[in-house]
């Protein structure tokens, strides 16, 4: 058979393998930066775009997308190649795919900060950004299935299954949880409210965790593993039931992030049975990896590649095992909210994500620079000081968990909160925090290592340059099975078949799902007291959103005594059907903010939002002065607003949308006069006055200020039900 020569492009793994360690330092410092604001939460004092609500999507964004989401491709352009005996489809697709992808990053990385959010967990880029994801997924797409379809091999291997469950579910996920309305080039509203958009929202969040941070790098699992191993993968049969268990499963379990919300409970249940199902495909992965390297665990000693890989799965294992147990309920209800989960979601990151990562890069660097690696022992190094990080990390999370798990719930023998005040269980786990900043001080060490391992390597060793390889060509055969084929074997040289089935399979669970709670009315009852807000408290919520407070406060009242007793009536599904999008979130560094209305008056709020620790002692909330700042309150597309709410269903009449400006003005000229009542704040408001009008300069009057749009929806949360018995069944 005639052998044909070609060249495998090393040049594209190169710049992402480059692009992932950039992206790693830069997504880890960030990080390292959020956990030191716990401990000094003025550090970034008045810096609108260096807060700590502004920060935190940009670090869970650049280490998923940019850090692990270069990784991911880095190891599928240098696996797919081998796997399939040809060069990538398209050279161009390559570099679209690279440089469309590092502009998106960069573009999230400036929008992020300037507040300009989704506030949905993992997908905070707004509709521009989101159409641009689509469009470079779809070009990754392509270039791999054009791979795939003149590929020299005809059996395509257990990871390029991952490979494309990974793509297709990805662009399932992405494009119907940002399905929203533009109001101008960087706003917009969900086209989901409420319920739904939380129901949506977790569909996705979870998969993104499920078909973003693990198929990919299970396939990558499956290649490296066995190649730095010098070994066959441990069982196939068990690679087949692994994948199509995986992806089937996976996709279900998204309600149990939302145990005990104003989910229906069905689908909360749905979630539940699916979660703990998933503890088997799971293990049976993790166990296929760790037994590939049987026998070779002397050369685990000494080799750092192979450390990292045994962590990492283990990792994987120990996350995998964790979530389902978080699933069940009466330990959802202790865990959810608290930093437990912080640890939980970085045992994921650090070790499988991390750590599989940087195992690979030591492996590949050394091949593609035709050389050894510059230092093991500086990567044995690595691999130790990460690991410490990782546990130094953890371990205080856990531990603070379970503190404010039972603090939370405490009560003394006369029937009243024995921590009553939110704060008490803020000071007690601050010890944990420092511990917390301490192991992340490690672990961002150990990739400084990295940096400096790589780029010494890369100095001495030889140019990556393109790989020669020789291979025959695919002859074709006919489509239908050989006699006495089975059907996976047919299947595994059958793309287009195969990523059919998979996409079936990943469909059935969210259509189940989803489908019924957004056709169905009766899943979410109305309530006739619940009304659409005004125009200045919908600009208040935009700015809650903007400044995303959504990532420390939640506004979700769980049905325990505990938290009826400390925030008030349990949470209704039908309070929330004018909220796009929904603002339930998924962690309480401060306290439940759903019935904050009325229960503190304007000036405390407006003390609060300047420096929070004047009215809460020991508070680690940051002052957010820029919305007190001398400029006008742009209000000239509330109109817009208001119009798309109407096109997604919130009754605004036209009248309401045309009266819009002079709803602001009397409301947040009411709100002033109650700031007026506070003789602090007249005796500053008049000195600002005074200076400003004697530097010449235009004094603008508190009314039209963002605090004032914050306080009226902040005083607007919860109010609706006060009026009882008006559910309407």
């Amino acid at each position: 058979m005639e052998m044909q020569q070609f060249y495998y492009d090393n040049k594209i793994v190169k710049k992402f393998i480059y692009a992932t360690i950039l992206f790693g330092v830069v997504g880890m410092a960030v990080g390292l930066l959020l956990a030191t604001l716990f401990l000094f939460p003025n550090l970034t004092d008045g810096i609108s775009w260096l807060s700590f609500g502004r920060l935190r999507p940009l670090h869970t964004n650049a280490v998923i997308f940019a850090f692990v989401g270069n990784a991911m491709f880095a190891g599928i352009y240098y696996s797919l190649q081998r796997l399939l005996k040809a060069r990538m489809f398209s050279d161009f697709l390559s570099s679209l795919h690279f440089w469309g992808w590092q502009l998106i990053i960069v573009a999230t990385a400036i929008t992020l900060p300037m507040g300009y959010t989704s506030s949905k967990e993992y997908a905070e880029m707004e509709w521009p950004i989101d159409i641009a994801i689509a469009l470079i997924w779809v070009v990754f797409g392509i270039n791999m299935i054009g791979t795939i379809i003149k590929r020299r091999e005809r059996h395509m291997y257990v990871a390029i299954w991952f490979y494309l469950a990974t793509f297709v579910t990805v662009a399932v996920l992405h494009i119907f949880n940002s399905l929203a309305l533009p109001v101008s080039a960087m706003k917009s509203y969900s086209v989901y409210a409420g319920v739904q958009d939380a129901l949506v929202q977790w569909w996705y969040g979870h998969n993104a965790v499920a078909f973003f941070l693990t198929t990919p790098f299970l396939g990558l699992m499956y290649y490296f593993v066995p190649k730095a191993a010098n070994r066959p993968v441990y069982s196939y049969r068990l690679s087949i039931i692994h994948f199509w268990s995986l992806i089937f499963i996976y996709i279900w379990a998204g309600p149990h992030h939302l145990l005990y919300s104003a989910l229906p409970n069905w689908a909360q249940n749905l979630g539940v049975v699916f979660s703990i199902m998933l503890i088997a495909p799971s293990w049976g992965g993790m166990i296929n990896g760790l037994l590939t390297l049987r026998g070779v665990w002397d050369k685990v000693r000494v080799e750092p590649v192979l450390k990292f890989f045994v962590v990492a799965i283990t990792g994987y294992g120990m996350a995998t095992f964790e979530g389902p147990m978080l699933s069940l309920k009466n330990v959802n209800a202790i865990a959810h909210f608290t930093d437990w989960i912080v640890a939980h979601v970085h045992v994921g990151a650090l070790a499988w994500n991390g750590f599989l990562a940087f195992g690979m890069i030591y492996w590949l660097i050394p091949r593609m620079t035709k050389g050894p690696l510059f230092s093991t022992k500086l990567a044995n190094f690595h691999f130790w000081i990460g690991t410490l990080g990782i546990i130094m990390y953890t371990l205080p999370m856990y531990v603070a968990g379970f503190a404010q798990a039972s603090m939370w719930k405490q009560f003394n023998p006369d029937g009243t909160l024995m921590y009553g005040n939110f704060l008490e269980t803020v000071t007690q786990i601050m010890p944990m925090y420092w511990m917390r900043m301490i192991g992340g001080c490690m672990y961002i060490f150990g990739m400084f290592v990295l940096v400096y391992n790589i780029i010494q390597t890369m100095r001495a060793n030889s140019k990556v340059e393109d790989e020669l390889a020789e291979a025959p060509e695919l002859q074709k055969i006919s489509s239908r099975r050989i006699k006495g084929e089975k059907f996976h074997p047919w299947l595994e040289r059958k793309p287009i078949q195969l990523t059919i089935l998979a996409t079936v399979a990943i469909l059935i669970g969210g259509i189940i799902q989803i489908v019924p709670t957004l056709m169905v009315d009766s899943n979410i009852p109305t309530i006739a007291s619940v009304k659409p807000y005004t125009p200045l408290e919908l600009e208040g919520r935009d700015l809650y959103i903007r400044e995303g407070c959504v990532g420390c406060h939640s506004q979700m009242v769980r049905p325990f005594r505990s938290e009826v007793e400390r925030y008030g009536p349990q949470s209704k599904a039908g309070e929330f059907v004018y909220d796009r999008p929904f603002l339930w979130g998924s962690k309480r560094t401060g306290p439940d903010l759903l019935r904050v209305g009325e229960k503190y008056n304007d000036n405390w709020h407006f003390n609060h939002m300047w420096d929070p620790q004047s009215t809460s002692s020991g508070s680690i909330m940051p002052g957010y002065k820029w919305l007190f700042d001398n400029e006008a309150m742009d209000f000239s597309d509330i109109e817009a607003k208001m119009k798309t709410m109407q096109k997604l269903g919130v009754p605004y009449s036209d009248q309401e949308i045309a009266n819009a400006q002079d709803a602001i003005l009397k409301q947040a000229t009411a709100i002033e006069m109650n700031l007026h009542s506070d003789p602090d704040f007249v005796k500053s408001y008049e000195n600002s006055k005074k200076v400003a009008l004697a530097k010449g300069e235009e004094f603008v009057p508190m009314n039209k200020r963002e605090i004032v749009a914050l306080i009226a929806y902040l005083q607007r949360l919860g109010t609706d039900i006060k009026v009882k018995d008006n559910l309407k069944k």
